[in-house]
């Protein structure tokens, strides 16, 4: 190679990882010291009024949503309804559409599980969009209608203590899945899924709780067996948290495995 071509090549790889890192400050009501960093340039960013999300065109699925939660978010009357829908801002090659989850419950014993919960917006007029499938990923059952759900009952009891929370939420790509038997885009799913819960005491001091689970073989039913630091779920999924956080405080936050405030 010449060293011409050396040079070429050296530029638009510096370009190219400059370009792949890059973090643009997004001002969001569902960010807490920035969004998750480190999902491809190639994803699309969607902030709606219940949450916030980035959605990966490989997967199809999204590899973080972002949604804060308060009193008056999780206490209204509305009725709601689990109505399935492709996100109409996505186009039709960047995510599923129902008829793709067709057979899944039968054929994987999946639901069509929630990362930013249906049942956190009665209070939010935005609660439908939580159906939109870029929300959705194939969770196993037993863990869709069990540890989540119990992780999302939680998440609502803290509000009332603590009056607001954050939630980062995704899933984990660690050991191949079986896909969709009747889906006809490609797809991954995932093999588990990771949720932070943050809330503000004051300036620059959080209580942060990190949890991770499989989508199988969760065998404990306590919540605080899953209960995991900031740190372990950025080496495992590649994404870095807490970005605008002042350097000390987000090495301290991230590297403690605490989740008993949760429980006070």
């Amino acid at each position: 190679m010449s060293k011409f071509t050396l040079l070429i090549a050296c530029f638009f790889l510096v370009t190219f990882v400059t370009v792949k890192s890059q973090y643009y400050e997004i001002h969001c009501k569902h960010f807490i010291y920035g969004y998750p960093k480190g999902s491809p340039i190639t994803n699309d960013l969607i902030i709606r009024d219940s949450y916030a999300l980035s959605s990966n065109d490989s997967t199809k699925f999204a590899d973080w949503v972002c949604y804060y939660l308060d009193s008056a978010t999780i206490s209204g009357n509305v009725s709601t309804s689990r109505v399935w829908k492709a996100d109409p801002w996505l186009e039709e090659n960047e995510t599923l559409e129902p008829d793709d989850y067709d057979g899944a419950n039968s054929a994987l014993k999946t639901d069509r599980g929630h990362q930013a919960p249906l049942a956190n917006f009665k209070g939010n007029r935005d609660w439908h969009t939580t159906n939109y499938l870029s929300n959705i990923t194939p969770q196993n059952s037993k863990l869709n209608q069990g540890l989540w759900k119990n992780l999302e009952d939680l998440e609502r009891r803290i509000v009332a203590v603590y009056k607001e929370i954050y939630v980062m939420t995704g899933p984990i790509y660690e050991r191949k899945m079986p896909n969709l038997p009747h889906a006809d885009e490609e797809h991954v799913i995932p093999s588990g899924y990771w949720k932070i819960i943050t809330t503000p005491i004051s300036n620059d001091s959080l209580l942060v709780a990190a949890f991770v689970f499989e989508q199988t073989n969760n065998t404990s039913q306590k919540l605080s067996d899953y209960c995991i630091s900031v740190r372990e779920i950025e080496y495992r999924t590649g994404l870095d948290f807490f970005n605008l956080l002042e350097f000390n405080l987000q090495e301290l936050i991230e590297n403690e495995r605490s989740c008993d405030w949760l429980y006070r």
